[in-house]
């Protein structure tokens, strides 16, 4: 806010004081143990002010069942709050209707506050809220600021005033030439009176109780902001934006429909005329909601096709961003897939292998279950690629390739480890199923040669198989992704030194004690002179 007039407000001696039995009142109300009867004796000391209360509870704005004789009697009816705020409005108004400058038009002011508090009361009862004086109250005085404003600033404000194309409009204007808007002006003057915070916060954030974190007093001051949107509806030159906003807030924030908020309207514009008359507050003429709405029917139809022209646009930028957001998750899909696969067979490449491995047997080791890990080596291929060419050597890999990733389950990973070497990481499984599934790998491949056109190439492989198996002593010596690792490679090599297209499985026949060596897999690495065993000792 700006601090400039911020002072000027406090200091300015023209500003309109709570009246002294509305301090009374307020006082007395507050106490925790409040007489009635001292309260009903100083209202009472006010002929015009006790005068207009008892018509106030008198007449169909509160549509009692008996006449209501005495101060007393209206505070045992009515409650004492609804009195206290009786009090208070009534004082408040008579003392502001005579604040008057060429600053603004003070007519539409007060009009617009009688409909504003006569829709706060109508609201807060249609949506069973206990506090309907207050805000009939806090509507009554939320634009407070305006006054305040007008005294400070004279005929400047006017000028100001009239920039705004609207009064929703109006903050906006002041705060980009005062740095400070009427809300703000009306919580500074409402502080200074010590009013209860049920008053001042609404009359500080009607125009932004987005801003209030207490979320009771967040509903209230909403509803406080409501009831000014629907007193735009009378007040304003073109009604028609002011009905619909009305009929949009209405839904949202209670759920009530467009007919239902229209039979609303029409008694708010029922009881303003006769609630500007208990106030005896001059509104000029008071128009009904059947002629307002008739008045707005042109342009709401007008309203509801913009706003079907902009769902649409809405809805075909909606399915754009859609359809965007599909092709950018399959590019995203196909990238991450390029950057984790193998450029020539398709399988996983040799970084999403290390990584799987070690999620893997992270896993195996924390819930105790079994990993199992195949290494392929096909089997005489640089003499494929010395006597055929790269490029057959080339189809050979993608043809096996295909092959391993068609036996694999779901959960496995087969991926290329380096040249002509594949693995398959096979996670919960033992190590006589993978054994077998080794086997029955070796056997595809050796049986499907594969056509080059002219001739049948014959294809074999030899495949290493280890296990990591929680509880057993090999599974102690691995305590590394690369110790599995090791031992597999381990296993390719005795079945190649095994006369190559078979299967062999690491194993360890009798404890050895490791050799210090560098190597992370030294404890495999010792027991390499009984590492392997043919297929037939496991199956």
């Amino acid at each position: 806010m700006n601090p400039r007039l911020v002072a000027r407000i406090r200091q300015c001696p023209n500003l309109p004081t709570l009246p002294t039995i509305a301090v009374q009142v307020l006082d007395l109300a507050q106490r925790p143990e409040a007489d009635i009867a001292e309260i009903a004796r100083l209202i009472s000391k006010d002929p015009a002010l006790a005068g207009k209360i008892l018509r106030t509870v008198n007449s169909s704005f509160y549509a009692r069942s008996q006449p209501v004789a005495t101060i007393s009697h209206a505070l045992v009816m009515l409650g004492l709050q609804s009195v206290r705020t009786l009090v208070l409005g009534f004082s408040l108004v008579t003392n502001l209707a005579k604040t008057k400058t060429n600053g603004f038009k003070h007519l539409d002011y007060w009009k617009r506050s009688i409909y504003s508090a006569t829709a706060a009361r109508a609201l807060a009862a249609r949506v069973g809220l206990v506090q309907q004086e207050e805000a009939f109250l806090a509507s009554l005085l939320k634009d407070i600021g305006m006054l305040v404003l007008d005294q400070v600033l004279g005929p400047a404000y006017g000028e100001l005033n009239s920039k705004a194309a609207s009064h929703e409009d109006l903050p906006a204007v002041e705060m980009a030439q005062l740095g400070l808007s009427h809300a703000d002006a009306g919580g500074i003057l409402a502080a200074q009176w010590k009013l209860p915070p049920l008053l001042v916060t609404p009359i500080t954030y009607h125009h932004s109780p987005e801003h209030i974190t207490d979320p009771p007093l967040r509903r209230f001051t909403e509803l406080v902001q409501l009831s000014g949107r629907c007193a735009d509806i009378f007040i304003d030159e073109q009604p028609a934006a002011a009905i619909s906003a009305v009929r949009k807030l209405c839904l949202d924030l209670y759920g009530i429909s467009g007919d239902e908020t229209d039979m609303l309207m029409h008694e708010v514009g029922r009881k303003t005329r006769e609630v500007a008359g208990l106030f005896e507050v001059s509104i000029g003429a008071a128009a009904d909601y059947e002629s307002v709405l008739r008045k707005a029917n042109e342009a709401l139809v007008e309203i509801t096709l913009h706003s079907q022209q902009q769902a649409a646009v809405l809805e075909q930028k909606a399915a754009t961003l859609q359809e965007t957001a599909s092709k950018l998750t399959v590019q995203n899909r196909q990238l991450e897939a390029r950057a984790n696969s193998d450029a020539l067979t398709g399988l996983a490449n040799r970084a999403r292998f290390d990584a799987f491995l070690a999620d893997a047997f992270e896993s195996a080791c924390r819930g105790s279950k079994p990993l199992s890990l195949l290494m392929l080596d096909v089997d005489k291929f640089k003499s494929v690629n010395d006597k055929l060419g790269h490029p057959t050597g080339d189809l050979v890999l993608k043809t096996l390739a295909k092959m391993l990733a068609n036996s694999t389950r779901a959960g496995d990973l087969a991926a290329r480890y380096g040249g002509e070497e594949m693995v398959v990481v096979l996670p919960e499984t033992t190590r006589a199923t993978a054994a077998a599934i080794a086997e029955s790998i070796r056997r595809t491949i050796a049986a499907k040669p594969i056509n080059l056109g002219e001739i049948l190439l014959p294809v074999t492989a030899s495949v290493g198989v280890a296990c990591l198996e929680p509880g057993t002593a090999l599974a102690a010596a691995m305590t590394s992704p690369a110790h599995l690792l090791k031992a597999a490679d381990l296993a390719v090599y005795n079945a190649k030194h095994s006369g190559r297209n078979c299967v062999r499985v690491f194993s360890v026949s009798k404890p050895a004690a490791p050799a210090p060596v560098a190597d992370p897999a030294a404890p495999i690495v010792a027991a390499a002179p009984a590492a392997a065993r043919p297929i037939n000792a496991v199956a």
